[in-house]
C-alpha cells in the first residue's frame, strides 16, 4: 500500500515537472513596447566651446524643442562630442551644433559650423572626461564608506557559500 503511493507521488511529481515547461513553452510572447515618433519636425540647436583636443568643454547657449526627450537626448550627445577634422587635428573655437529630426524618416541630422576661431578653453577639460572623472570620484568615496572594506559575511560567520545550482 506504502509502495503504490509513493509510486503515486513520485509519478505526480514527475508529471508536473514535465507539465510546467510545456506550459512555459506554450505562452504568448509579450508584445515589443511601442516607439512613438514624434510627428512633427524637431531643431535644437547648442553654442558650444571647443578645446583643442576637439572635446566639447561646455555648452555656452542652446535653443530647444517642445519635445522634452529629444532636448535630452541631444544635449546629452552634444556633451559627448568630438570635433575634429578628417584628418585628426582640431581647432579651438565657438561652435554651433544643431539637430533637426525629419518625422518622415525619422532620421536626425546633426549640423556643425564654426562660429568663431579661438577662445580661452583651448587647455580646459572636456564635458565627457570631466563626468568620467566625477563618476570615478564617487566611486572611490563609495569604497571608502564604512563597511566597504569588511571581508564577505560567509568568512566573518564561518558559514559555508551557498552552492550554485
Amino acid at each position: 500500500m506504502i509502495v503504490r503511493i509513493s509510486r503515486a507521488l513520485a509519478l505526480a511529481a514527475l508529471a508536473l515537472t514535465l507539465a510546467v515547461p510545456a506550459a512555459a513553452a506554450t505562452k504568448t510572447p509579450q508584445p515589443a513596447p511601442t516607439i512613438r515618433f514624434s510627428k512633427v519636425p524637431l531643431h535644437t540647436e547648442f553654442v558650444v566651446e571647443v578645446n583643442k583636443k576637439g572635446q566639447i568643454v561646455r555648452v555656452k547657449s542652446g535653443k530647444d524643442c517642445a519635445n522634452l526627450t529629444f532636448n535630452a537626448q541631444t544635449y546629452g550627445n552634444v556633451l559627448q562630442m568630438w570635433i575634429r577634422h578628417p584628418d585628426g587635428s582640431a581647432q579651438t573655437g565657438l561652435y554651433r551644433v544643431t539637430y533637426d529630426y525629419d518625422p518622415a524618416t525619422h532620421g536626425v541630422h546633426r549640423g556643425i559650423a564654426l562660429m568663431k576661431a579661438g577662445g580661452n578653453w583651448g587647455d580646459k577639460q572636456g564635458a565627457a572626461d570631466q563626468m568620467v572623472d566625477i563618476f570615478n570620484k564617487n566611486e572611490a568615496q563609495a569604497k571608502k564608506r564604512p563597511g566597504a572594506d569588511l571581508p564577505p559575511l560567509n568568512v566573518i560567520t564561518g558559514a559555508k557559500p551557498t552552492p550554485k545550482p
